[in-house]
């Protein structure tokens, strides 16, 4: 029964120590939240797309605003590059008019909508539409934190 007793203490002394020695290593200074707000776009965590060339329906290409919530409108402005193989009203309609989406307080996500049309395309030629983030009126970072800048921009390809 001694044995047992001791083992127990043993245990429990262990695991005391190695509680304390895990919290005070533990700051509360150094594990501040990464808050930076940004704008990004995607669909499905990618950047790159593909549609058919019969496709025939409207779609919502999102752009995120990851942040607190804002107490005021803030303005994204972005610009919508169609590669030399497409034409706007044979192959496409862009619906979302204008180069500036705003996002009212409590709104974190705004569409880029496009109808696809049935059209057959010339592959030899760019049949991409790249809708890019440019800047927007709070100087938040466009694409995601870091280096890369990943998520800057959106590239459909229809083939």
């Amino acid at each position: 029964m001694k044995t047992i007793m001791k083992n127990i203490t043993a245990v429990l002394l262990f695991t005391s120590l190695s509680a304390a020695l895990f919290l005070s290593a533990c700051k509360k200074s150094e594990f501040e939240p990464f808050n930076e707000p940004f704008f990004h776009i995607n669909v499905a965590e990618r950047s790159t797309l593909e549609v058919l060339d019969n496709r025939k329906d409207t779609v919502n290409y999102p752009i995120y605003l990851s942040a607190e919530l804002q107490f005021e409108p803030v303005d994204l402005n972005y610009e919508v590059k169609v590669g030399n193989g497409l034409v706007e009203g044979r192959d496409f309609s862009l619906l979302t008019t204008g180069t500036k989406v705003t996002f009212p307080p409590g709104i974190f996500e705004r569409p880029v909508r496009i109808a696809w049309l049935d059209s057959p395309i010339d592959p030899t030629k760019d049949n991409t539409i790249t809708i890019r983030l440019l800047s927007n009126s709070k100087n938040y970072t466009i694409g995601l934190p870091g280096p890369d800048g990943l998520q800057r921009e959106l590239v459909i390809t229809k083939k």
